[in-house]
């Protein structure tokens, strides 16, 4: 093990602790507020499923990389090969969609009473544990198809068109392959990326008007608190566009990836350490912006008062 290998392994390392830190912790604080029987939002559950789903990806992506970087590359079956790349592109599929679920959704909530939304407000909340689940018998069943199709092996020496992924590898890639991946998975993170740009910005829009509506309220009570509603948009509008900046930057490292045979030992590093800096650090973006720490105290506070 050579010196560069050793570092990238400590920088996957720290990466992976950090992001799982951050989700359970996240997450814990979620379940806590419902163990104390506080009635948690419905963008609570959908953030809850997506710590679940950040761990899990980095759980599949982040530690193989880790044994792989501290020269462990045969520690792998061709079957926990298939079975880690499986779990990740899933994840990564749900990672997407849950996001771009929790974009619309808060577009929705927060839309004017007088706008053409109006009529979904009270039926979204219902819809939003069948969205969930049917994306993940959607992405389960799509994904299922590309380590099926794709010769996945152990990484092994002297293999001639490959794609590494410094664990593993993927040969004789055909274009019934390439299409079936482009049509039912590239295509839909696309459109879900489209969607989650168009929810922020019509979000964003909102939250402009609703300020110049209120500007003369707060000027004449000398109060700068905002709603909680506005606080909440703000907080999804931060994770949003930290998952498009990591998301864009790393389609497009994976995208130069694709067009090579053998790509270079850096590139592969730099783009699994991109593809894993949202379900790292997304949960510290969250803890920046939510007010989860004061509603667990409120919750506190008011079971005290109970009890006495």
């Amino acid at each position: 093990m050579d010196f560069w290998n050793m570092t990238m392994g400590i920088f996957f390392l720290s990466q992976s602790t950090t992001g799982i830190l951050g989700n359970i912790s996240l997450l814990s604080s979620y379940l806590s507020l419902y163990y104390r029987k506080c009635i948690l939002k419905p963008t609570d559950l959908i953030l809850m499923h997506l710590m679940i789903v950040n761990s899990l990806i980095i759980l599949s992506k982040g530690v193989p990389h880790i044994i792989a970087a501290f020269g462990w590359k045969q520690f792998f079956t061709d079957f926990g090969c298939r079975l880690s790349l499986y779990i990740e592109r899933v994840c990564r599929s749900m990672s997407i969609a849950s996001t771009c679920l929790l974009s619309v959704f808060q577009a929705i909530t927060i839309s004017p009473r007088v706008s053409c939304w109006k009529d979904h407000k009270v039926r979204a909340p219902k819809h939003i544990g069948l969205s969930i689940s049917f994306c993940w018998v959607l992405y389960m069943v799509v994904n299922f198809l590309f380590p099926v199709l794709a010769n996945i092996k152990r990484n092994t020496k002297n293999i001639t068109g490959q794609r590494d992924f410094e664990y593993c590898f993927i040969t004789n890639r055909n274009e019934i392959t390439v299409s079936l991946y482009i049509a039912l998975l590239a295509f839909p993170e696309v459109l879900f990326s489209v969607l989650m740009v168009w929810s922020s910005s019509f979000m964003v829009v909102i939250l402009y008007r609703h300020k110049q509506r209120v500007q003369y309220i707060r000027r004449a009570h000398d109060s700068t608190r905002t709603s909680p509603e506005s606080r909440a948009t703000q907080s999804i509008l931060a994770l949003v566009s930290t998952f498009l900046a990591s998301y864009t930057l790393s389609s497009i490292l994976q995208g130069s990836i694709a067009l090579l045979y053998n790509p270079d030992w850096w590139l592969m590093n730099v783009t699994s350490f991109v593809s894993l800096c949202f379900p790292s650090f997304g949960p510290f973006v969250l803890m920046n912006h939510e007010s989860i720490v004061s509603r667990l105290c409120l919750v506190f506070m008011r079971n005290k008062n109970i009890s006495k």
